[in-house]
């Protein structure tokens, strides 16, 4: 299980995993919309950003190197769900999307359908002949606008620029949570396409 630990990719993962750390303590640290301590907040959106912006760089450094191992392939979607998921409880913990309820039905959509179709993959590679699911081109979209998204709500764009109640704020908050929301419908769109391809073409065989 541990073999191949100290491999360069699998190092970048477990560095991630730490950043994930250091930025969730920082995003609680700075209290609700970073009113506590603007620069924790600056500093965990920074910190996301950079985690998010790496997200790629390990499974790319396992194959292009043949360092693919079965402890890579489960720890790299453990930190990209530890930071996805991480935030979206923070936020909804500080209701940070506007309204509780639909905070709470927002995450609760995310984590059902990520740690679903978590599960689903490790299941598919322990069978016999499994293999591990390859991510959809929704799926992929799903990832990169939830990050924009995600990204975008950390930033104290309301400190920094010194905008508070403009106009040029409110279309800022529009366009992110439409992209958080819009990432949610392709979460789902591309969680039922896993199903359906997974367990679809098992019932053909």
């Amino acid at each position: 299980m541990w073999d191949g630990w100290n491999a360069p990719p699998n190092l970048v993962t477990f560095s991630r995993i730490i950043l994930v750390v250091v930025f969730l303590g920082l995003y609680i640290a700075a209290g609700p919309w970073g009113f506590g301590n603007h620069g924790m907040r600056l500093a965990a959106a920074i910190i996301f950003i950079i985690a998010a912006s790496t997200d790629k760089i390990d499974g790319w450094m396992a194959r292009k190197y043949n360092q693919v191992t079965e402890l890579g392939k489960l720890m790299d979607p453990i930190a990209d769900k530890l930071l996805t998921l991480g935030t979206l409880i923070v936020a909804a913990c500080f209701n940070e999307f506007g309204n509780v309820i639909l905070g709470w039905v927002v995450t609760g959509l995310f984590i059902l359908r990520e740690v679903g179709i978590t599960v689903m993959r490790f299941f598919v590679m322990e069978q016999p002949n499994g293999k591990v699911i390859a991510a959809s081109q929704a799926g992929k979209y799903k990832t990169l606008t939830q990050c924009i998204g995600l990204g975008m709500l950390l930033v104290p764009v309301w400190f920094i620029s010194g905008a508070n109640g403009s106009v040029w704020l409110n279309v800022y908050f529009v366009i992110t949570y439409a992209l958080i929301y819009f990432s949610l419908i392709l979460c789902l769109y591309s969680g039922w396409q896993y199903l359906a391809n997974t367990f679809g073409h098992r019932d053909k065989q």
